[in-house]
């Protein structure tokens, strides 16, 4: 890729938390010798670089699929989570995953749900209960 695409994606990267780096296969071939990340060795020809988070393992997937998707020359080619390797399919569904603010919002969301319904209800009880008591009594 370009110096001006990869300063843009490394950019995009270490806004989003990820750490992205160019490695040597050799180097990578030793490192994961003997783990359950040797099933990436057959994926280490040619150019690799390595993209990890600490905070939101969606990150990585999702940006660097989105430029996959706009580059020939760049492709994803295998991935990790957990300390397993993981195929392109689950890559792109991770990649497809809304950013993890907005995962925690509709989950509190869906929480509210319920609570504010109840709520509704109650008020409602109080409000239809509380407008015969509120009038005044005739004489």
């Amino acid at each position: 890729i370009s110096v001006a695409d990869d300063t843009k994606l490394r950019k995009e990267l270490r806004e989003a938390g990820v750490q992205y780096s160019v490695v040597k296969n050799t180097l990578l071939h030793l490192a994961i010798d003997g783990t359950d990340l040797s099933e990436m060795d057959p994926f280490l020809n040619g150019t690799t670089a390595l993209a990890t988070s600490a905070d939101d393992h969606v990150a990585a997937a999702r940006i660097l699929s989105k430029y996959a998707e706009k580059s020939d020359s760049f492709k994803i080619k295998t991935g990790f989570l957990d300390g397993k390797v993981i195929d392109l399919a689950t890559i792109d569904s991770l990649a497809k995953l809304p950013p993890r603010d907005i995962l925690l919002a509709t989950v509190c969301n869906a929480f509210n749900a319920p609570i504010s319904a109840f709520a509704r209800v109650i008020q409602a009880i109080v409000d239809k209960d509380g407008e015969g008591a509120a009038e005044p009594a005739a004489e």
